[in-house]
């Protein structure tokens, strides 16, 4: 009987595993634009958002410390549009192209055409986001938006980013007209609005190792063989180099996460040329890339998620002013990239955002970048106070209450006198390590 107990038991935890391994793929089955990652259009409130909880008695929102990336987007280069439709265009004309082939042509044309001259920049579908989110924030803290509510608000010097913080600010205007919101995007302030976005002197040593890294693992993980036949006539023997036809592949894929960002797109489906389980490999591929390159990785010397302490300290300094004056309400938003969210988020270890982990293999069973870094992502650090002016913090990732790294009686909320020490000597480690 203690046998087959244990037999069981042994099934039971290995259906379990079986189920977790299984999560990743199930949702991007469910919805193939999950795969887009880092172009992954953000899902809410479409996909639901659950209903927020409520304060302790006697205490009430005053301050938000805010940081978004800016909403979808154009791709970034004009030429990821254009390199596969150069390709398939050479494949033409030395008669490799058959008839699927001169239809996906057609349509990477179209985008192309739709993008010229775009690259980079916010879309519609990205401005209506940061108006959503703009709104649901007014209407989740009015007593913080309300009056003369003070907005300071900076953006990097990305067209994008200016583009959603204008979104956003014209959106609480309308919410209160009396609200004084400051505005500017200038280079004076990237040391902690865009720092992620460029280089960092404890990143640089770790970034062309870990790149090689991933670029090893799309090397051996991607065969882009049944992929490619289905556009070419028999006679073509795969003559290009591998590392030409991979990039071919992986440019339509990267094309078609990104469709979903823009309206004029809707009903063009460019994932149906790609098995599911290719769908499912090229994701798993660059969720590793973005692991490594920007999150709490131990083969990048588990530094990046640092890359973001000016921003830290920053929203450590405005917090406490925004406390220091108790006649005064409001936030301070900024915008800019996903590369500085996700460090970010590392560096505050919301969720479990801040995994770490030798074995990339299993890497998507913990960690999923689409879950984290939307286009349109954000913190809000929501501020509270009672009549003792004692401060209490809630953290909403994407507009989720997310746990902190410390214990709570009252989640989601922390007291402020247990955050800021927390974090103040976390940065503190960093003094010592070499560059």
């Amino acid at each position: 009987m203690r046998r087959i107990f244990i037999y069981i038991i042994m099934c039971a935890a290995s259906i379990a595993a079986m189920a977790q391994t299984e999560v990743a793929q199930q949702q991007i089955a469910a919805n193939h634009n999950r795969s887009g990652s880092n172009h992954y259009a953000y899902p809410y409130p479409a996909q639901g958002l659950p209903k927020l909880t409520a304060a302790p008695a006697g205490y009430e929102p005053f301050f938000i410390n805010h940081y978004g990336r800016h909403g979808s987007r154009w791709l970034t280069k004009q030429s990821s549009y254009e390199r596969p439709v150069a390709a398939l265009e050479q494949l033409k004309k030395l008669n490799y192209l058959n008839q699927e082939g001169e239809v996906l042509l057609g349509i990477l044309k179209k985008v192309a055409l739709e993008a010229q001259g775009r690259a980079g920049e916010l879309s519609d579908v990205g401005a209506e986001q940061h108006q959503g989110i703009a709104q649901r924030m007014c209407e989740n803290f009015p007593q913080v938006f309300q009056g003369d509510a003070r907005i300071d608000a900076r953006s990097t010097v990305w067209i994008r980013c200016i583009l959603s913080m204008g979104n956003e600010t014209a959106q609480i205007s309308a919410f209160n007209p009396k609200a004084r919101i400051f505005t500017d995007a200038s280079y004076h302030d990237m040391y902690y609005t865009g720092w992620g976005y460029g280089e960092d002197t404890l990143a640089n040593p770790q970034r062309k190792a870990i790149r090689r890294i991933s670029d090893s693992i799309m090397n051996a993980r991607i065969n882009p063989t049944r992929f490619l036949h289905q556009f070419l006539n028999k006679d073509f023997f795969m003559q290009a180099k591998p590392q030409a036809t991979q990039q071919l592949m992986d440019d339509v894929f990267e094309i078609a996460g990104s469709l979903q960002n823009h309206h004029a797109f809707d009903g063009i489906d460019l994932f149906k040329y790609f098995t599911d389980e290719e769908i499912y490999e090229l994701w798993k591929v660059k969720n590793i890339y973005w692991y490594l390159q920007w999150a709490n990785s131990p083969q990048g010397g588990n530094r990046m998620p640092f890359i973001e302490r000016a921003l830290l300290t920053n929203m450590i300094e405005t917090a406490d002013s925004a406390i220091a004056h108790p006649e005064q309400h409001g936030a301070a938003l900024r915008f800019g990239h996903e590369t500085c969210v996700l460090p970010l988020a590392c560096l505050l270890e919301l969720d479990s955002v801040n995994y770490s982990c030798d074995n990339l293999d299993d890497l998507h069973k913990h960690w999923r970048n689409y879950e984290i870094f939307p286009m349109g992502c954000n913190i809000q650090m929501v501020f509270y106070r009672n009549a003792s002016n004692d401060i209490l913090v809630k953290v909403l990732l994407n507009e989720h209450e997310a746990t902190l790294p410390f214990p709570t009686s009252q989640f989601p909320y922390y007291r402020w006198n247990d955050i800021k020490p927390y974090y103040q000597q976390k940065l503190k480690t960093i003094i010592n390590w070499p560059v």
